[in-house]
């Protein structure tokens, strides 16, 4: 017990940094396995890992690490250049000293490399060192354009997305589009589908962000993202589709594409990223004439975010005009920053149908003079031709009455009796189809897992020799018989 205490205090007098730097000796570890094994899963667990790692960083952890590693004659050039971007600190010493003897004359894998440069570009990227933050990108991705190695595509593309990151701090998103396409092509030729979809993705935030969605949905067509992708490239490239196909009116397509991004979504993280697709997703919703649920709007990580949109779906379910301009005007700044105004304003229309409904299912017989007025219309005329769409585009059932100046509406019509039934029956045939496939794809074994209960080569030739034995008996048996 008293062993146990004193280890405890040890653990708790041991200083912040230091277990930042080990911790970060640790993952170097483990890329090395992955490099020496061909295994993704160990890289894939530092890369995991990254969110926490990034908090610990600070001057003084980075500069102990890159004087502990780069120890080769070859290294000295990459450690130096990594250093400029490092402020000036107190390094760490004793306990952790350079390697030496054959070690320190080693060159580092490239995946280290590679790994510690991306460390020192994602603290110039918190630490809001935008300028330096570019240089050391452009230095990183001038390196791994000499580099042709599959053990390297999952570190590669996350130096890809800061890449673009580190432009889009200093407002030179733009100036980043090149290179990217030249490495898609690159990652394409390469069948190095990680960096692939990162990019790809990259590029769609790189056109969207300037409103250059014809642009954006060429890339779509001629691009295939490939399957082999994680979830979170799966989410986001689902969320950009969705932006996409809203803007082209196809809300059927955009719902569908926006659901599927909320579920690949990480569960327990990303809270942002929920919120935009909520938003996106609510408003595509309502382009569709459905109304959201209630419950929609009250999950605890979106119910700050989305209270501009429960205002406004709460206008356009009630189909009160006055309203949804007063909500519009209200929140049209969030509504900008959310790129959702463009879509919101769409919803004038729906507002007035769901208004047209209303009066339709209250009153069987209503002069054009009363919905005018209910509609806050400037004459009887402008009603008439309202309700007149509505009848024709199926929001309503009714009958007009030129003479008298009035609508009569219909009985409601069976729903049953049409094809809407089948169709949606079908669309969750094709959905739960997908989502079994989806879930295939994504099971992992363990490597070599299945080689335990195979046969060698000489029970194989034992067991054939017995069954032709078998196969001559029976013959025999047969031959007998008759």
């Amino acid at each position: 017990m008293k062993d146990e205490t004193e280890k405890e205090v040890e653990v708790e007098k041991k200083d912040p940094n230091l277990l930042s730097v080990e911790d970060i000796r640790e993952h170097c570890k483990l890329i090395r396995r992955s490099v020496e094994t061909k295994e993704t899963r160990f890289v894939l667990r530092v890369l995991r890992a990254l969110p926490v790692t990034r908090r610990k960083l600070n001057p003084t952890v980075l500069r102990t690490v890159l004087k502990t590693f780069y120890t080769a004659e070859g290294d000295k050039d990459t450690k130096e250049s990594l250093l400029k971007f490092v402020a000036p600190a107190v390094e760490l010493d004793g306990s952790l000293t350079p390697s030496r003897g054959k070690a320190s004359a080693t060159p580092l894998f490239p995946e280290v490399d590679y790994y510690m440069s991306l460390l020192v570009l994602i603290h110039l990227i918190d630490q809001k060192k935008g300028g330096e933050a570019v240089v050391c990108a452009k230095q990183i991705v001038a390196k791994l354009e000499n580099q042709n190695r599959r053990t390297l595509d999952l570190i590669s593309a996350k130096c890809y997305f800061y890449y673009m990151r580190a432009h889009e701090m200093v407002g030179q998103l733009a100036d980043s589009r090149t290179m990217l396409h030249s490495r898609l092509r690159t990652a394409t030729l390469r069948n190095d589908f990680e960096g692939q979809a990162v990019l790809i993705n990259c590029l769609l935030r790189n056109y969207l962000h300037y409103n250059l969605y014809n642009q954006a949905d060429k890339l779509v067509l001629k691009c295939t993202f490939p399957e082999q992708a994680s979830n979170n490239e799966w989410a986001r490239y689902y969320y950009y589709l969705g932006r996409i196909k809203a803007m082209q009116l196809d809300y059927s397509e955009a719902h569908k594409h926006l659901l599927q991004s909320a579920r690949k979504a990480p569960q327990n993280s990303a809270a942002g990223f929920k919120q935009h697709v909520a938003k996106l997703s609510v408003t595509v919703d309502l382009l569709l004439g459905n109304i959201p649920e209630r419950q929609t709007f009250l999950l605890k990580e979106v119910k700050v975010a989305l209270h501009p949109y429960l205002q406004l779906t709460q206008a356009v379910k009630s189909g009160d005009l006055v309203r949804f301009a007063d909500v519009v005007k209200n929140f049209a700044d969030q509504f900008n920053t959310d790129h959702t105004y463009t879509l919101i304003m769409r919803l004038h229309h729906n507002v007035v149908k769901t208004a047209v409904r209303t009066i339709s299912l209250a009153y069987s017989k209503i002069t054009f003079a009363d919905i005018a007025q209910k509609l806050l219309l400037d004459s009887p005329e402008d009603a008439e031709f309202i309700v007149a769409k509505a009848i024709r585009d199926g929001v309503i059932e009714a009958v007009l009455d030129h003479d008298s100046g009035t609508m009569q509406s219909r009985d409601t019509s069976d729903v049953y009796a049409t094809r809407e039934p089948q169709i949606a029956f079908n669309q969750r045939i094709e959905f739960c189809l997908d989502l079994h496939n989806h879930s295939v794809k994504a099971m992992r074994f363990p490597p070599k897992s299945y080689n335990k209960e195979l046969e060698s080569a000489e029970d194989r030739r034992e067991r054939e020799a017995q069954d032709l034995e078998l196969a001559k008996e029976m013959a025999e048996d047969d031959d007998d018989a008759y």
